[in-house]
């Protein structure tokens, strides 16, 4: 399985916004990730100043599925998707090898040989678009459960550090506008890398031993659709 089949199923549960409002001095820590306060679009200021509102970013997808707890858990659903995953890749070739034998050999074909091919390519049609769909509910699901769990437990951590360096207001940068309120950013008020850092050393979750090829630094943003297998072509007899 790539990397880019499995970010585009772990994506799908990152959730659109989150704000910690957190004042020196005390902010209640959030009692679940999917606390979400919509606020409006804010300019991020690269520094407090005496009146105003310090405000920072964090890209909450890449903070959970970036941390070593996020990547060692990502790994394990790879794995653990991948025998499917190469089930569902033999059902269509070989969907698509009585494709194209319908393609090539229907002239040749009786009716009822050709009736029964068509026959067979229909149901076999019918049953792999619902495997690809379990599967890929399947892994949406697994994907939240791991999303909610490291955010969960990572939420304490955004507070704390934004507590600890004055920040008013943290917002997430996951999407990108226009699917979240945030029109722009500057790099300078990420606090993503800090809180990895951060998170890395409260978990004491090693970072997961390299596979060979190198990890994409970000999962892909919401909204992509898992890829699969090549929907076959039409399997009318042909004229």
């Amino acid at each position: 399985m790539t990397s880019k089949f499995l970010r585009s199923i772990l994506a799908i549960a990152v959730l659109s916004m989150i704000s910690a409002g957190a004042q020196t001095g005390g902010a209640a820590t959030p009692s679940s990730p999917s606390a979400v306060a919509a606020s409006p679009a804010v300019p991020a200021p690269t520094a407090a100043t005496g009146t105003g509102t310090k405000v920072g970013t964090i890209n909450v997808e890449a903070a959970v599925f970036g941390c070593n707890e996020g990547r060692r858990d990502a790994d394990a659903l790879t794995k653990k998707l991948e025998p499917k995953q190469n089930e569902l890749k033999s059902q269509n070739e070989e969907l698509e090898g009585l494709q194209k034998q319908l393609q090539t050999q229907g002239d040749k074909l009786n009716e009822d040989a050709k009736a029964t091919l068509v026959k067979q390519i229909e149901t076999k049609k019918k049953s792999l678009d619902r495997a690809v769909q379990d599967f890929q509910e399947d892994g949406q699901n697994q994907g939240k459960e791991i999303f909610s769990r490291i955010l969960q437990k990572m939420a304490p951590t955004i507070v704390k550090y934004a507590q600890a360096n004055s920040f008013q207001l943290i917002v997430d940068t996951s999407n990108q506008w226009p699917q979240s309120q945030v029109l722009w950013s500057g790099e300078g008020v990420d606090i993503t890398k800090a809180i990895v850092d951060a998170y890395n050393v409260s978990s004491g979750v090693p970072a997961p031993a390299p596979t060979g090829a190198p990890a994409a630094k970000t999962p892909a943003k919401p909204g992509s659709t898992t890829p699969k297998p090549t929907p076959p072509a039409s399997t009318a007899p042909p004229k």
